[in-house]
């Protein structure tokens, strides 16, 4: 029995500006993003019939009626329908989600499964996807899942599909810290008075990590300052942090998590210690951050 795993790394947004909204309704971003070494893992293996099966710190807060609409199973249709338009028929298939990552935490977690979904889909059926198509299924699925579908360092405009690799990202050590508090990505955006900020700035040419602190310092999450509105504890997280000696602490997405930078990935691991005897109901998480090389 064939049976093929993928990582669903955690993303993360190191910088979010609002730069304008189309008429669509769809907010432009500048955003530059990393991913973990950790997060979400996705099995698939074949199958008598489709099935889908969690484990993992968070696969209870996935209810029943809530897997109806999970993107892993959209990712697993609109594959299959669109292998299918192209002649190749696929079996079915076992998918297991190892739900690692908090829900709705600004970390892409659902996004990252449905890209994982794909990428061990496309083994396990044994197909190819043009790139053009593959992207543009992605971005049906979600603004996040074409980032998530390359894993690497990057900027992305436009509403997410607009993607370019960053390949002088130096890796970090970071802390990955969740309130275990929801916070509703459309009420922020809502929200929101003003939705025309600066884009990001120049960039750094090296992989120094100092010269990225810098440059990273003088950016910002935009949607943070209403996010800590709609959700006191993600000050208090983003301050617990930053105590514990981070080089630089800032919000991820629309939150709640909280992301704190440090040279090493054992700077960061003592934090999580010390973060977690202060609140150990709170969700913590020392990972490093991937480089392109």
């Amino acid at each position: 029995m064939r049976e093929y795993r993928e990582n669903a790394p955690a993303k993360i947004n190191l910088a979010l500006h609002v730069t304008g909204r189309r008429e669509d309704g769809y907010h432009l971003l500048d955003t530059l993003v990393t991913f973990a070494d950790r997060g979400d893992v996705i099995t698939v293996r074949d199958a008598d019939q489709d099935a889908l099966t969690l484990s993992g710190p968070f696969s209870h807060l996935l209810e029943a009626e809530t897997l109806q609409n999970n993107l892993v199973l959209k990712a697993r249709d609109d594959l299959r329908e669109t292998l299918k338009i192209r002649g190749i028929t696929t079996r079915p298939v076992a998918i297991h989600l190892e739900k690692n990552l908090p829900i709705a935490s600004g970390i892409g977690g659902g996004s990252a499964d449905a890209a994982a979904t794909l990428r061990a889909l496309l083994k396990l059926w044994n197909a190819d996807l043009p790139a053009p198509n593959l992207q543009a299924m992605a971005l049906r699925l979600g603004a996040d899942v074409p980032m998530c579908l390359r894993s690497i360092p990057l900027r992305a405009t436009g509403i997410g599909d607009a993607v370019l690799p960053l390949p002088t990202l130096p890796r970090f050590g970071m802390i990955l810290g969740n309130p275990l508090k929801t916070v509703s990505t459309p009420s922020i955006f809502k929200a929101l008075t003003r939705r025309d900020y600066p884009p990001i700035g120049p960039l750094p040419s090296t992989s120094n990590q100092n010269d990225w602190l810098k440059a990273l310092g003088d950016m910002r999450n935009d949607l943070e300052p209403v996010a800590r509105q709609l959700c006191p504890e993600i000050a208090a997280l983003a301050q617990l942090i930053s105590d514990t000696g981070a080089e630089l602490t800032r919000m991820s997405g629309s939150g709640a998590t909280c992301f704190g930078l440090y040279q090493t990935l054992e700077k960061a691991e003592k934090a999580v210690d010390t973060l977690q005897a202060i609140k150990p109901e709170w969700y913590f998480q020392a990972v490093h951050s991937v480089s392109e090389v």
